[in-house]
């Protein structure tokens, strides 16, 4: 079966221009399409969907504040933020709240269905600005994260691809392995490392090689 999608989105037109990209995809099936966030808290619960659109500056409640409280409704829900905004305190509360991926309006046209598929199989889109913000802030950053349990060598293997960009299916065809058991090892990866994304658990791994 096709994931289902729901968009939460304030502008009426930007709302309409983003369901009618999604309908031309055929991997996608459209559940709805919510005005505020308080609507989709509503809604989404109900359609049980598997991807989000969420816009970051709705009114009323954010979307970071949206995506905090759809996350324990739905806790396996993926989430893809859309923003005008490329300010380094709105992508890391995105990220601290469980977003997968984070997207500039202004590319969305252009890479929006690239980029829900590549949450779907484990990956963390991020416009070129934002993943050079995520490597810059951890670069800043002086202090250690230490952690109570290591990794095997076999996980820290893996984070190091996930790290590189890989998706699963790569890591898996990499390391010559299967593709659940990948799934497996990256469980394990977020437990030890208390995350609940990849995005987490990259920019973890990078604040710790400082």
């Amino acid at each position: 079966m096709r994931p289902g999608l729901v968009i939460v989105e304030d502008d009426r037109a930007v709302r309409e221009n983003l369901a009618a990209l999604i309908r031309t995809d055929e991997r996608l099936r459209l559940l709805g399409a919510f005005g505020s966030a308080e609507e989709a808290l509503r809604e989404a619960p109900v359609l049980q969907p598997t991807l989000a659109v969420m816009d970051i500056n709705l009114p009323k409640m954010s979307g970071i504040e949206c995506v905090v409280r759809l996350k324990t409704q739905l806790p396996r829900l993926l989430v893809l933020m859309l923003t005008v905004y490329e300010d380094d305190d709105s992508v890391f509360r995105a990220l601290k709240a469980g977003a997968n991926g984070y997207l500039i309006k202004r590319d969305v046209a252009e890479k929006l269905l690239d980029a829900l598929q590549e949450v779907q199989h484990g990956g963390a889109p991020m416009s070129a600005h934002i993943a050079r913000q995520v490597v810059q802030f951890f670069h800043r950053s002086e202090k250690p994260v230490v952690e109570s349990e290591r990794l095997s060598p076999r996980e820290q293997e893996i984070l190091d691809l996930l790290v590189k960009g890989l998706v699963l299916k790569e890591v898996a065809d990499q390391l010559g392995i299967g593709l659940e058991t990948v799934r497996t090892h990256v469980t394990h990866i977020y437990q030890k490392l208390h995350v609940r994304s990849r995005t987490e658990a990259v920019v973890k791994y990078l604040r710790q090689g400082q």
